[in-house]
């Protein structure tokens, strides 16, 4: 006999839970463009939904209703982008270019910071032996005996 799945070793091991997708687009942005330019589909047009944001453009938001209901769904997070995924995120996603271009500009900013700095640090260490070298020309004159001028009778 042998046992069901639910009951083998193997159940234990749950599969990671997936987030569900979401748009990048960012809901906030949506929902402002929404609010000032709904009746003109300006939030559409951002969410890539270029047919019927061309139709409420001639039909000026659907005589305000299509308007409203927009502004209701994206508030509520259930707009949904031409991907069909919906904006749930407030905030702008940056993208993964944009993220190493920066990680990589940043990277060679603190490279050539490491450069200036190790010439100043140079400059200083050569700038300290001369110091020192003066110090111990200075220090060697005053320890020595003037000559003296013999006296004459």
């Amino acid at each position: 006999m042998t046992l069901p799945d639910v009951y083998s070793d193997d159940a234990d091991e749950d599969p990671p839970p997936q987030e569900p997708e979401v748009s990048k687009r960012s809901r906030g942005v949506a929902l402002l463009l929404s609010f000032f330019g709904g009746v003109f589909g300006l939030h559409r047009f951002y969410a890539e939904k270029p047919r019927t944001a061309i139709a409420m453009i001639f039909t000026f938001g659907g005589c305000g209703i299509w308007y409203l209901y927009d502004l209701v769904l994206i508030a509520a997070g259930e707009f949904r982008d031409g991907e069909d995924l919906p904006l749930r995120n407030w905030g702008l996603s940056e993208s993964s270019f944009a993220h190493h271009r920066l990680v990589g500009r940043a990277e060679q900013r603190v490279a050539e910071l490491e450069e200036q700095f190790d010439g100043l640090r140079q400059q200083f260490n050569d700038l300290a032996e001369r110091v020192d070298f003066a110090e111990r020309m200075l220090a060697q004159q005053r320890e020595s005996p003037r000559p003296q001028l013999p006296r004459g009778s």
